[in-house]
């Protein structure tokens, strides 16, 4: 969670969304860069948050929303109006943060540079993937990076083949050898 002490502004700020100066209020901003907050910006904005390329940077008034989208305290909404550019920075930069020590080395076959996935990644993308691995929706909360980790470290050990099988599976598994080597020896046991 990144906590910013916002400073109120002496002067008036001009509100582009009401169009009116308005007073910029002190306080402190609660942020959480997670699923939650993609979400509530990409039902918005109608596209990705997560862009890959340049011609999808967001405007000020984008981040401005996703820093809105972020904060988990009840805060007056004229506050938004008295962030810096140092606190913008500030938020910047916890966004980029890994927030994990977990890291993946991506592996060249035959001196290839390894495949970049061109997947554009939206919220029902990441909802899907932690469907499909079991991961629980509590971790939605998560910080966004952590949360892409931990879906990523899935990945890597489904592909692997080393993800364990649950002991149903196993006996299922044997149970199937079994009776195919009966079958195969012509025995009973």
């Amino acid at each position: 969670m990144l906590i910013l002490h916002v400073k109120p502004r002496k002067e008036d700020v001009w509100d582009p969304e009401r169009e009116i100066f308005v007073r910029a209020p002190g306080g402190l901003l609660m942020l959480e860069h997670s699923l939650i907050s993609i979400s509530k910006w990409e039902s918005k904005y109608h596209k990705p948050f997560l862009a890959k390329n340049d011609k999808d940077t967001k405007t000020a008034d984008e981040m401005r929303y996703y820093v809105e989208c972020m904060t988990v305290n009840n805060v007056d909404p004229d506050i938004y109006n008295s962030l810096t550019v140092e606190e913008i920075q500030q938020v910047g930069d916890y966004i980029s943060d890994p927030m994990t020590a977990t890291t993946i080395t991506e592996h060249r076959r035959n001196g290839a540079p390894p495949r970049r996935n061109t997947e554009v990644i939206t919220s029902e993308l990441i909802y899907y993937h932690m469907i499909e691995y079991g991961i629980p929706f509590e971790c939605e909360k998560w910080h966004l990076n952590r949360l892409l980790m931990l879906i990523r470290v899935c990945n890597v050990k489904a592909a692997s083949g080393n993800s364990k099988m649950s002991t149903r599976d196993i006996m299922a598994q044997n149970k199937a050898l079994n009776a195919a080597r009966r079958a195969k020896y012509h025995s009973k046991g």
